[in-house]
């Protein structure tokens, strides 16, 4: 299955409960899965727990049958929402009556009743619950699992290991109670006697009222000694890796070089790679080359920076993770050397982007945002807004966030507020709402993901955006306000024939987008692109930021796609490219290190065989790709300097069929 799948997730990889003996033998079929998940067991028992969407907590023999309902979770009713919302992981203690609950980003303990029909039960308020349960998160957590005792419990997030001890948990709680008792009968008799000291003036009434205020004063100090509250143990989980980091000097020699350092052009120069960055570029002879250097003779054809895709949906394999990942390498193959994924959906990035980094697994430069900050999050203050952003700040270490939606103004502003102070870079979803565009524009939100609904905008909303500094990621590929980009280039490219694309994209991919398109035929006049591209330019010409965004349409290609639709009124391609590769890395913080080809940055860059400034479609005529030093070919991405490392086969290549009547790709 794993092997068919495009990804993320794998239809039908686990359709079946089997049972294998531990020393060997036949596999045995127990019962299909029919929506049911996360099987696991208790102790003296032998039944199968599982969880079901609509059912909770239910069991069933070893043979399939007699399935039970046990317990079902929900939380709190999210803003437009009908129904609240539904645990998505329910497990049983291994032994006692105790069950953990995941709502949203949220762990609960529950107890199952011994009797009766399955209650749900509601934890929005677990004090106020039908049956005792209580919230274990702060800031949320992941993976939750429950210890053989039975007592403890684990979750992680990011790199935070987390165990708490119900045990040790309840005994804190006496611990606060008969705190609080013994202070409630200390309070009390002191008004007592405060009482007859009133009722038999003593003559001391002044000396008696200091006494008070002291008494008053060290309130606050007595409230010190209160328990603190019971906080899970918490361990950092750290793994050392070696950043990759090529070794060897290049030169490249009579290009033309684009170098997006303002508007400069130069011909016939000179370019010097030291490891992993541009140690020199200049016209040909104004530059040492060392005598170390391997020359390299690229005459008669252009360099730019690579390209930067700022809204990159990737979406690797989740849960368990493959050793190459096909939308990593599509994506650089097609030029693009950096990319951001703003919302990820789960957390499994973080990690390939880890092994991108380490140069175990090939690919872009991944930034992330990890998964967005949503209005089920029903944020009640800032402090509240704090501690959710802390597992982006703390434990997922993303450096940026993405706030989707996230509730009303003030609600927003707290996100935005508690971002600033945890110095994370936060951009928002658009949402086919230009008064919530505007809204979080005014606010000083530094980014806006999809294009602004309404077409022509006005100068005042032009001038704002760019004088904001807002960055301004369209993704015309999925335009609001007219039928998507996708659709038009799909309809006029051919992609489904593309040879390169076919190697670096699952079949089953690209032709299930390229051959049937079920968004419908459009005709041309009712595409976009035109006015949209406008704005594009508008707040280019006004100085604002913009940045390309595949948004995961196309692998690869469609980051050429989305760059030639922004630019399709007809702005100037070196406008254009600015956008692709300075102005998105100023868009995600980044414009020290990539973007511009210049002596210090990094070596990311692009051979083209034609000039992207005669047509902006040259974009697509790359030669040779260079990332982080590491020069790959682009219609391979086999490693041709520092080391000549082939990729080979990849995992989904399968031999076409010959021979066949219907339809006949490309040779």
């Amino acid at each position: 299955m794993y092997y068919e799948s495009p990804g993320p997730i794998v239809p039908f990889a686990a359709d079946g409960l089997i049972w294998i003996p531990s020393g060997g033998g036949e596999i045995s079929f127990i019962a299909s899965t029919d929506g049911r998940s996360n099987p696991h067991f208790v102790k003296n028992d032998d039944r199968i727990y599982l969880n079901h969407s609509q059912r909770g907590l239910i069991s069933i023999r070893y043979d399939g049958t007699d399935e039970r309902e046990h317990v079902a979770v929900t939380g709190s009713t999210p803003p437009g929402a009908q129904q609240p919302q539904r645990a998505s992981i329910i497990l049983k203690a291994p032994e006692g009556d105790q069950a953990l609950a995941m709502v949203g980003s949220d762990i609960y303990t529950v107890t199952i009743p011994r009797a009766g029909d399955a209650p749900t039960i509601n934890v929005s308020n677990p004090q106020s619950a039908a049956f005792p349960a209580a919230k274990l998160t702060d800031i949320g957590g992941q993976f939750p699992a429950w210890g053989w005792d039975g007592r403890t419990l684990h979750w992680s997030i990011g790199k935070g290991h987390f165990i708490y001890n119900m045990d040790d948990a309840k005994e804190r709680e006496r611990e606060q109670e008969e705190y609080d008792r013994e202070k409630a009968e200390a309070e009390k008799e002191e008004d007592e006697n405060d009482e007859d000291e009133e009722n038999g003036d003593n003559g001391n009434g002044d000396r008696d009222r200091d006494d008070q205020d002291e008494v008053n004063g060290n309130a606050e100090e007595d409230e010190d000694d209160r328990p603190e509250d019971y906080e899970a143990e918490e361990l950092t989980i750290e793994i050392p890796a070696t950043r990759d980091l090529p070794e060897g000097v290049l030169a490249l020699r009579g290009v033309t070089v684009i170098t997006m350092n303002g508007y400069e052009i130069i011909e016939n120069a000179d370019l010097v790679i030291r490891d992993s960055r541009i140690e020199a570029v200049g016209e040909r002879g104004s530059v040492e080359i060392p005598d170390d250097a391997e020359i390299k003779d690229v005459s008669g054809q252009t360099i730019i920076p690579g390209f930067i895709d700022t809204h990159a949906h990737v979406r690797p394999f989740r849960n368990l993770h493959q050793p190459q990942i096909w939308s990593f390498i599509a994506n650089l193959a097609y030029g693009v050397t950096t990319l951001r994924d703003p919302q990820t959906g789960t957390t499994d990035i973080l990690t390939y982007a880890d092994q991108v980094t380490a140069g175990t697994i090939l690919g872009p430069r991944i930034y992330q945002t990890g998964p967005g900050v949503f209005w089920t999050e029903q944020i009640r203050d800032l402090d509240h807004a704090r501690d959710i952003l802390k597992r982006y700040s703390k434990y997922y270490d993303t450096k940026t966030i993405k706030m989707y939606v996230a509730g009303n103004r003030e609600q927003r502003q707290w996100i935005l507020k508690a971002a600033k102070e945890q110095e994370l870079m936060p951009t928002t979803e658009g949402s086919l709402d230009m008064k919530l565009n505007m809204n979080m524009l005014i606010d000083g939100y530094p980014g806006q993901e999809h294009n602004y609904p309404v077409t022509p905008v006005y100068s005042d909303v032009i001038q704002v955006t760019a004088e904001a500094q807002m960055a301004y990621t369209p993704t015309l590929l999925v335009t609001y306000g007219g039928p998507w980009a996708e659709n038009y280039f799909f309809m006029t490219e051919n992609a489904a024939s593309d040879p390169k694309l076919r190697n670096f994209t699952p079949r089953r991919e690209l032709d299930g987008k390229a051959l049937r398109r079920s968004a419908g035929w459009f005709h041309e006049d009712e595409y976009v692109m035109d006015r949209q591209s406008k704005t594009v330019k508008q707040i280019y010409e006004a100085g604002g930021i913009s940045g390309v965004g595949s948004h995961g349409q196309l692998q690869g290609l469609g980051f050429h796609w989305e760059l030639w639709a922004m630019a399709w009124d007809d702005m100037d391609p070196h406008q254009a490219l600015r956008i692709a590769t300075i102005q998105g890395a100023k868009a995600i913080g980044l414009d020290g290190d990539i973007g511009t080809i210049e002596e210090g940055k990094l070596a990311d860059l692009l051979i083209l065989e034609r000039n992207p400034l005669e047509n902006i479609r040259y974009t697509n005529t790359i030669r040779q790709v260079m990332k982080n030093g590491r020069l790959y070919d682009g219609d391979s991405l086999n490693e041709i300097w520092p080391e000549e490392r082939a990729v080979g086969r990849l995992w989904f290549h399968e031999e076409e069929p010959s021979g066949l009547p219907g339809l006949h790709m490309a040779d």
